[in-house]
Formats: structure tokens, sequence, C-alpha cells
């Protein structure tokens, strides 16, 4: 089912075109993982009391299973972004790809956790780099840091781009459409539902 009016499908012919509606669930996930594999790094947005939006960059860990839509990220409970959370758990999460002008975007609400287990499950030693051992016999930078924290990234929709096309194929097709006042979309735009979002668990 289209995303868009039919007066929005006539207005914007380049999302009309662009829009991908013939895809399985599974297919939307397989591909929106390859999106993130590759863009390796998102840009987790909050909002502070203050109303302001904040972004910064996040990588999430690797997905546990194929078909997972929840972002995970390992993080330090005493940065600012998990006030902001505490204030408003509504969060964006965005991916691209420079090389291929794929991206991703994810809107949802994000929950907070300590669970020893699944940080456990998650810690890459490499982490430690990001906290520190600050010499306390407490705040050793290791796994079991209590600075050490779970930010879930739980979406109500997700829409991502990916491309048909090589850059130069691309850039043809654009300007065919150009030159013949046609429009093109050179790739295609998925959207994850909130009701395929909740199907997915049952995957």
């Amino acid at each position: 089912m289209s995303d868009l009016s039919p007066e929005q499908a006539r207005l914007d012919p380049y999302s009309s075109l662009a829009e991908s509606t013939n895809v399985t669930l599974q297919e939307k996930i397989t591909g929106l993982h390859t999106v993130i594999q590759k863009a390796k790094v998102g840009m987790l947005v909050t909002r502070d009391v203050n109303g302001n939006l904040h972004s910064r960059a996040m990588t999430p860990t690797k997905p546990l299973s194929d078909t997972q839509l929840n972002l995970v990220f390992l993080a330090n409970n005493a940065s600012h972004k998990f006030g902001d959370i505490e204030n408003d758990a509504h969060v964006n999460v965005s991916f691209c790809d420079a090389s291929s002008t794929d991206w991703a975007s994810y809107s949802g609400r994000a929950r907070v956790t300590e669970d020893q287990e699944l940080i456990n499950k998650l810690w890459s030693p490499i982490l430690s780099g990001y906290f520190g051992d600050l010499k306390d016999g407490v705040h050793k930078g290791d796994k079991t840091d209590p600075r050490v924290a779970v930010i879930e990234v739980v979406p109500d929709e997700i829409k991502y781009w990916i491309t048909n096309h090589s850059s130069a194929v691309r850039t043809t097709e654009v300007a065919y459409a150009a030159a013949t006042g046609k429009a093109t979309a050179p790739g295609q735009l998925r959207i994850i539902s909130k009701e395929e979002v909740q199907l997915s668990q049952g995957l």
C-alpha cells in the first residue's frame, strides 16, 4: 500500500515512482540490514528539555537475528543523550552510505536498560576505549562498568532508499528525464510500517 495520497503522487512523481510496494517484509528487512551494514555509523537524534534537537554518531551492534528491526547501541549512561531520552523517548536514527547514496531513517522510541546479560552478549573489548579506566576500582571501562548501558530503539516506522544502478547510469537517467520533462527515480523507496514492525516479531 502506497504511503502517498493520489494528489501527493501526482505532485511528487519522484517519490511515487520510487516507492516500492511489491517487496516482501523479509526482503525489506534484508535490504535494510545491508544499508546499515554498509553505512556502519548512524546519527541518533534526541530532544532535550528545551526542545532542542541533538544528533551524534553512533554505531549499532550487529543484529542478533535476520528479522531484527530494533537498533541496539552500547553507550555511557553519564552522557547527555540519556537525559534527553529520559525527557522524551522519541528519537530518529539515520544512516547514509555516501558511496551509493543509499540511506535509512528510523522513527521510533528509545528505551534504556542496564541488563548485564545483554551487555555481556553485545560487548566488544574495543568499546573500552570509549569509557576509559578511571582507576577507582569501579569504573574500569570494561563490560562490568556501571556506566555501560544499552539504548534500544524500537521503530514506529522505517524508510530507506536503495539505488538501482551505478552512479553513471543514475546520472544518465536523470539527465534524460530532465531533457524530456519526465520524472525518474533511480532507486527504490521502501517503507516498513508500524504494523510490519509488529509482524516482524513473529517471523
